[in-house]
């Protein structure tokens, strides 16, 4: 089912496109519709015919009155006007609004259809790596790439989650060294996790001070590479303590993958990819080293092989994308990785097209989270684990829950304070934009008001508590099929927002950026919280009171589907 600013649009652009479409160059934008800004101004408003007579060299209220003319009749059509220069103001019967809103109260899917049918793509997200605890710099891709994961399945797309862990490179050297010289059996045994992010910090410290030391690591990461069976042994216990590790703290987020093919799977093949990349001209010997230039890209050049002989980042994520596309042979390719990696990126994807990479690359950038004490590294030993973070979130969201329901039985408090703790935490990073740095802060993520999870898990409650009383004081059942018949303003707002979700998921996903979702929610829930406390529910008129409860029900599972898509969980009662 298409959104209403699709039915709407439809029209228009239908028959700008028979008029202009061998003439002009119609951005898809231009031809849509949009809510307006202010009422008085009718539901929604056609603002193309500017930038399209600007190219047709005619005067926009030309292009407004084809537009008028070619809705002339439409079912969904008050009445239309055209203001100013050329703006067609847009009014829709509430016949029509009250349809459809019986329409998609019927559908589990609530309008949203499914683009992504029979189209794969790849999302790599999270990437921790191993011997190191998760932190909250893990925290943004991670969530960030699971609501991607989860809004493309919804839309219907094949994805393939791969969790590209870093579990080859340069920093197992500097731990192999280290583990010799510093590690204590006992604490490795009692948690692993700790004892090697103890060692790594250690080692990290002194090899910064003495070069002597930087180099003997350099050279324990090429024994591991050339498979030194010693070397080869450590690095095992290293790999398997982390994903047990890593998979608890996604078990706890709700988070999983398709796959978990880290750096090393791909060790085999960085040798044979150089030679074949030197056999083709792509890449070049430089000092010892191995190197694609990208002069012609306006780039830096791409380092693959160092000196030594070891390989690197470069190398890995050449061998990982043409894997890929042997595997997968995916239509896109989406890395959550952090704005630091963007010339990174804009590297791989210029040897991508050179390789004659099918698959359509997006770097998704976000940038770093920061706590009011400031920003912090594992390499200093200034970390704040992931897990703490989490712990604190459920800690704090039991207060709030302790105060808006101490009558609750302490079993549901603690699950209420999980399921709003861990939201907030995810809210916080999905409703920013993805590539602002975020100050989190517990007051904000938190607030019962504005634009947080705990705000919309309230206004959720708030309907369920509705409906309780609707079937227990009234009898009332299932309202499928019920006459809607929308009439007062406030029940007009709510039920145009409500047919919108499909074009604000679609237009989350398109973006990359959950944040467009977020808000649309944030602005669903705020007029539902207006509707709510300006109207009469169960004491209104047999009809009306149906009406309105059809509308609580969609604000409900819109706010309950959307949130799951961001993976947040929402409670019964809070």
């Amino acid at each position: 089912m298409a959104s209403i600013l699709d039915k709407l649009s439809e029209p228009i652009a239908d028959s700008l496109r028979r008029e202009f479409g061998g003439v002009l160059d119609l951005d898809p934008v231009v031809l849509r519709v949009v809510p307006t800004a202010n009422p008085k101004f009718g539901d929604y408003q056609f603002n193309g015919a500017m930038p399209l007579a600007k190219q047709a060299r005619t005067k926009p209220r030309e292009i407004a009155e084809k537009v008028a003319r070619a809705i002339e009749g439409m079912p969904w059509l008050e009445k239309a006007e055209i203001a100013g220069p050329g703006f067609v103001n847009l009014w829709v019967r509430k016949s029509w609004l009250s349809a459809e809103i019986r329409d998609v109260y019927g559908q589990e899917r609530l309008g949203v259809d499914l683009p992504g049918r029979n189209r794969r793509i790849v999302i790599d997200y999270s990437s921790p790596n191993v011997a190191k605890p998760m932190h909250i710099g893990h925290i943004r891709s991670t969530i960030l790439g699971n609501a991607l994961d989860r809004m493309h399945r919804f839309l219907g797309y094949e994805v393939i989650a791969d969790n590209h862990i870093g579990d080859w490179g340069t920093q197992f050297g500097i731990l192999l060294e280290g583990y010799r010289r510093f590690a204590d059996p006992a604490r490795f045994e009692e948690d692993p996790i700790e004892e090697l992010e103890r060692v790594y910090v250690e080692m990290y410290a002194l090899a910064r001070q003495d070069e002597s030391l930087m180099e003997k690591a350099r050279r324990e990461l090429v024994r591991l590479q050339q498979g030194d069976p010693e070397n080869r042994a450590l690095w095992e216990r290293f790999v398997q303590a982390s994903r047990k590790e890593f998979d608890r703290i996604y078990a706890r987020l709700g988070v999983s993958f398709d796959f978990t093919l880290g750096e090393s799977a791909y060790q085999e093949r960085l040798g044979p990819l150089v030679e074949d990349l030197l056999a083709r001209g792509l890449a070049r010997v430089s000092d010892g080293a191995v190197v694609i230039f990208l002069e012609e890209d306006g780039l830096p050049p791409f380092l693959i092989r160092k000196s030594d002989g070891a390989f690197n980042y470069a190398t890995t994520d050449i061998a990982t994308l043409l894997y890929r596309q042997e595997r997968w042979d995916p239509e896109r390719i989406l890395y959550v990785t952090d704005e630091r990696q963007q010339l990174h990126f804009r590297q791989l994807f210029a040897v991508a097209r050179r390789l004659g990479i099918r698959a359509e690359l997006e770097h998704v950038g976000f940038g770093i989270m920061r706590l009011p004490e400031g920003t912090f590294s594992t390499r200093d030993g200034n970390v704040i684990r992931l897990e703490k973070l989490l712990d604190e979130a459920e800690r704090k969201a039991y207060e709030v829950v302790d105060q808006l329901n101490p009558g609750l039985p302490e079993e549901e408090k603690r699950e209420i304070a999980r399921k709003v703790g861990l939201g907030a935490v995810k809210y916080a990073d999905l409703s920013q934009n993805r590539q602002s740095t975020i100050l989190f802060t517990w007051e904000k993520a938190l607030s019962l008001e504005g634009n947080s999870a705990p705000y919309l898990q309230y206004t959720c409650a708030r309907i369920q508590s509705v409906w309780r009383k609707y079937r227990q004081e009234l009898g009332g059942g299932d309202l499928l099929g019920v006459e809607v018949s929308l009439q007062e303003e406030l029940e007009l707002e709510i039920a145009k927002r409500i047919l919108e979700f499909p074009e604000h998921l679609r237009r989350a996903v398109a973006a990359s950026r959950p944040n467009l979702l977020t808000d649309y929610l944030f602005d669903l829930a705020s007029h539902y919280n207006r509707f709510y406390q300006n109207l009469p529910f169960l004491k209104a008129p047999a009809g009306t009171r149906e009406t309105r409860l059809v509308l609580c029900g969609l604000v409900d599972r819109v706010l309950r589907n959307a949130l799951a898509l961001l993976g947040i969980e929402v409670p019964e009662r809070m």
